[in-house]
């Protein structure tokens, strides 16, 4: 990460807990003393709570502020952004993070709206709103997952997300939205388990993003990326795991994705991919999952 400017910013959503507050408290620690991290949630409490624990850490050094912001708003990601803008004429970090909550024995069909919201709407808020500030050298970076690749969708799906614009995929995941309401999903090829389209779309929209700036992000030592943090022993993830015995803790998870924030120069085979521990996961590997195999109740 370039480390010419006199204060770098870094911003992570969905930073109250877990992952998230990982990822902040490794920026606080591995950044600089004029620097500053935004760690964000949607609750004023928890994330005054948390930027004041992260803080006194006795390892950080930047500042940490907390910042309330509600991912589903396009307009307070709008709004975040032109603040950050005014005030410091970009951004340098950006981690989107923040993901909804949902548990096997709820109805995926009924909660898709808030996931949706949560993992694909407001991944294409920060996308656009975000990549426009980053300052040469930044980093912006989607938290995704291995699910994310191509070829976990039916092979129907593809053309939607393969080589689509932002525009596109947006309309590919709003497709998919109908589709879920209509109960015309799996006539579709959707699969039941909302993670792996939504995972596949964030996958896509970033890669539709970084198409259109690799050239000059190259140039610039900029890199946009969807990343793997791989199994992480969360809140989020612990319900739908029998076994955490390979799991990481948050603060191991997070490293690996810092890294690649803190790193002296861009690995051009990372850039627009989703990469997992240093490694770019192939966009188009993956076999679609047999639904029995998933703890999903539709």
């Amino acid at each position: 990460m370039n480390t010419s400017h006199t204060a770098r910013i870094a911003l992570v959503t969905g930073a109250n807990q877990g992952l998230g507050r990982a990822f902040a408290e490794g920026l606080a620690a591995r950044m600089d003393a004029g620097d500053l991290v935004l760690l964000t949630g949607r609750d004023h409490q928890r994330v005054a709570d948390a930027a004041r624990e992260v803080a006194q850490l006795p390892g950080s050094r930047a500042r940490v502020e907390g910042r309330v912001l509600d991912v589903t708003d396009a307009e307070a990601i709008a709004g975040l952004a032109q603040e950050l803008r005014t005030r410091h004429g970009g951004v340098d970090v950006v981690i989107s993070n923040a993901v909804a909550r949902v548990l096997p024995e709820e109805s995926q069909a009924e909660r898709a709206d808030e996931f949706i919201d949560v993992s694909n709407t407001a991944t294409h808020a920060v996308l656009r709103s975000f990549a426009p500030l980053l300052r040469p050298g930044g980093r912006l970076l989607v938290v995704a997952s291995s699910m994310g690749t191509l070829g976990h969708l039916d092979a129907r799906l593809h053309p939607l997300f393969d080589g689509a614009s932002l525009d596109q995929v947006e309309y590919a995941v709003e497709s998919w939205r109908s589709a879920v309401h209509h109960r015309t999903a799996a006539e579709a090829g959707w699969p039941v388990w909302l993670n792996v389209p939504s995972k596949v779309a964030q996958v896509a929209a970033v890669r539709a993003v970084a198409a259109e700036r690799r050239d000059q992000d190259l140039a610039d030592g900029t890199l946009v990326a969807s990343v793997c943090p791989g199994l992480v022993d969360t809140a989020t993830s612990r319900p739908w795991f029998s076994d955490f015995s390979q799991a990481q803790s948050p603060e191991q998870a997070a490293r690996a994705v810092l890294d690649l924030v803190f790193a002296d120069h861009v690995d051009p085979a990372h850039y627009g991919e989703l990469v997992r521990f240093g490694q770019a996961l192939p966009w188009h590997d993956g076999a679609p999952l047999p639904e029995q195999d998933l703890l999903v109740n539709p």
